[in-house]
């Protein structure tokens, strides 16, 4: 269950691609009762389109490998993959998608630079 709402407030506007499912009356309504403004991106606009498409791409290569690496049991990782997505360097941001949100770096009981991956990851 995502808590982006009671977490972060309701949105301004939300950026999505011209899916049915958005542009349906039940979403506009819903838009107009919460006063959040859909944005629809533009149709082979390349910035938007490549944005989006790299993000789903660089996702779909981190469950691949966390299901190389658990197996069947992969999805009891999801917030590994979260956490690592979410305090990793975006250049589209130029921050940690952490850090553009809260001002600083993640506290972690990790810090791979003084750790070492070795030491953390084994043999």
């Amino acid at each position: 269950k995502v808590k982006v709402v009671t977490r972060h407030g309701i949105p301004v506007s939300i950026i999505s691609d011209r899916d049915p499912r958005f542009t349906s009356n039940f979403w506009r309504s819903l838009q107009n009762a919460l006063g959040t403004r859909l944005d629809m991106s533009t149709a082979y606009h390349l910035k938007t389109d490549g944005q989006s498409e790299r993000t789903i791409q660089t996702l779909e290569d981190m469950l691949r490998a966390c299901a190389i690496d658990f197996g069947k049991g992969w999805v009891n990782h999801l917030r590994l993959v979260e956490f690592s997505y979410n305090n990793s360097y975006h250049a589209s941001i130029k921050a940690a998608p952490f850090k553009a949100l809260y001002g600083r770096k993640c506290h972690s009981p990790v810090c791979w630079t003084e750790v070492g991956e070795a030491q953390i990851l084994g043999p």
